[in-house]
């Protein structure tokens, strides 16, 4: 097992630095996330083993078990960043900050104000992206694109979570390239932000990617791929 993923590690690194030479970028700035999502303990070594250190996991309650399982023996891995990638409920927040110190679905005001308050009585910041609904798809939870300036403007004085960029998942599509005026969309909403006064330190990071598409996100800007199947195969 460690032997394959250790050539699909090698497979999606060389990818992405392929993808860099397309859109005159540096691989070093590209952050690959495993998405990790119902993967076992000892596959998620594996990938640590082969190199990855940045993990993102869908539910709160199962990135907790799974982070004490690695911190234990035979692992004792204690070096992973973990990123929440899914949905999170403001009735999860306080276990969130438990383990996570970057949100990429930070998909209302209320849940941006939840972690605020928490990592203030923690002493801690943390960083976190806006997830988009770029598709406007019922399915999908995040701000809409139209006015989206306005809507998270109250965001920007947030003392704790520091907002440092945008996510959003495409709607879905039969080719990579489908996925490509998405990104560039997204992209466009990051200017945006970036070019307003309320905003004058925002690092302008783009959460757009996954197995299927990853390639294309990184050629229009993705600073974080979420790479989930490629990466660690079948989901168990």
């Amino acid at each position: 097992m460690r032997d394959d993923i250790q050539e699909r590690y090698q497979a999606i690194t060389r990818r992405i630095g392929e993808a860099c030479s397309r859109g005159g970028r540096r691989p070093e700035d590209i952050v690959l996330v495993g998405a990790s999502k119902t993967q076992p303990a000892e596959v998620v070594a594996a990938v640590w083993h082969a190199g990855l250190r940045v993990f993102g996991e869908n539910r709160v309650q199962e990135a907790l078990a799974k982070s004490r399982e690695l911190l234990s023996p035979p692992f004792s891995i204690s070096d992973i960043e973990w990123h929440l990638i899914g949905p999170l409920q403001t009735n999860k927040v306080k276990a969130a900050l438990d383990l996570f110190r970057t949100v990429h679905s930070v998909d209302r005001l209320r849940v941006a104000e939840a972690l605020d308050q928490e990592a203030g009585r923690r002493g801690l910041t943390i960083s976190g992206f806006l997830e988009i609904n770029l598709g406007g798809e019922e399915s999908k939870h995040g701000f809409p694109a139209a006015g989206l300036a306005e809507a998270v403007s109250p965001l920007a004085g947030l003392q704790h979570l520091k907002i440092v960029g945008l996510m959003a998942i495409p709607p879905p599509a039969d080719d990579p390239e489908g996925s490509r005026s998405w990104f560039r969309r997204l992209r466009e909403l990051r200017d945006v932000l970036a070019s307003r006064p309320e905003w004058p330190d925002f690092p302008g990071w783009l959460s757009m990617g996954m197995s299927h598409d990853f390639e294309v996100a990184v050629e229009e800007g993705a600073t974080h791929v979420r790479v989930g199947t490629s990466l660690f195969g079948s989901r168990g």
